[in-house]
């Protein structure tokens, strides 16, 4: 596996107090009759923009701000964007954040608000981020990727650590699954804590380019679609540095949902849980529902990732329900 430690997960913790939130993890009454297990929420919603990115974003800024640097571009599906845009407004630095055309309105205009240069590039994250890395070398940026990177990934592992130090009996953990900055910073974690804890992680299956690579055993391209799950669109790279031997090590089991399960995973979240989310949060809820997730035991904590939906979208996935 890539050259990485718990410590590394520690020092992010220390770096990013004060600066995300420790979020709560609370049991699900109706997910947990569902399943005949306890079945737990760690919302990531309740992060200051609206996702996990947060927590990667502002330790891989924080450390190019320890070493002088100033202006940072990324290429995003839209959390990890906005996430770069408050990290970089935090530390008075200058950020630019590209993405797609397949991007949500509402997801751009997050961005925009926190005073973040917008570039809109392509048809797919891989086009954004050609865009990112023109930025890099005709205007000076530092590159902050999304997923695939040390200190992205250390900042999204501290999610592991808060869960198995409230639940150490934690027996699975079930992430949304994209370019695998989640879902390996948290596996990194959780099972250096408790090497028994099953990591599964579930993704659509329009367009799954983690999936698809694991499949093939390395890194390969797909088309980026439209779907519920927008922001675990895009592809892992095929120069994938970190999160695909991380995720090929760490995962027990992926789950691909279909976009009428994801619907209905949003649907039961808002009539159930009182919780507004986006289609990539829901995934979870969505395999308890279909019994795609083999619990054998408890407790599971599913990872409710983000709220950042389109609310007109929203207000149609609940109408039609």
């Amino acid at each position: 596996m890539p050259a990485f430690s718990l410590a590394d997960v520690y020092r992010a913790r220390r770096r990013l107090e004060g600066r995300v939130t420790h979020t709560p993890l609370l049991q699900s009454a109706a997910l947990s009759r569902i399943a005949r297990t306890p079945v737990y929420l760690k919302l990531e919603t309740m992060q200051p923009t609206g996702s996990f990115k947060l927590r990667g974003a502002s330790n891989a800024l924080a450390r190019l701000a320890e070493r002088g640097i100033r202006k940072v571009v990324t290429a995003s599906t839209g959390n990890h964007g906005r996430a770069v845009a408050h990290a970089a407004r935090v530390l008075g630095m200058e950020a630019a954040v590209c993405m797609s055309a397949l991007v949500p309105k509402n997801k751009v205009d997050a961005v925009d608000a926190l005073g973040a240069r917008v570039v809109i590039a392509g048809k797919s994250q891989d086009d954004a981020q050609v865009e990112a890395l023109r930025l890099v070398s005709e205007e000076g940026f530092a590159f902050v990727p999304p997923f695939d990177d040390i200190d992205v990934i250390a900042g999204q592992a501290t999610i592991g650590l808060e869960i198995m130090e409230s639940l150490p009996d934690t027996a699975a953990i079930v992430v949304p699954l994209s370019g695998g900055g989640l879902f390996s910073g948290v596996a990194f974690a959780a099972k250096r804590i408790y090497e028994d804890v099953a990591m599964i992680g579930v993704t659509m299956e329009r367009g799954a380019a983690m999936h698809a690579s694991l499949a093939a055993g390395r890194p390969v391209l797909v088309d980026e679609v439209e779907t519920l799950a927008d922001s675990l669109g895009g592809g892992i790279g095929l120069d994938n540095q970190h999160t695909f031997a991380l995720t090929q090590t760490l995962a027990d089991d992926v789950v691909l949902l279909n976009e009428a399960s994801i619907k209905r995973g949003v649907v039961f979240a808002y009539r159930e849980e009182r919780l507004v989310i986006e289609g990539a949060a829901a995934v979870g809820i969505a395999a308890i529902l279909d019994g795609r997730i083999d619990v054998k035991r408890g407790p599971v904590v599913l990872i409710v990732s983000g709220l950042n939906i389109d609310m007109d979208l929203h207000r149609r996935l609940i109408l039609e329900a």
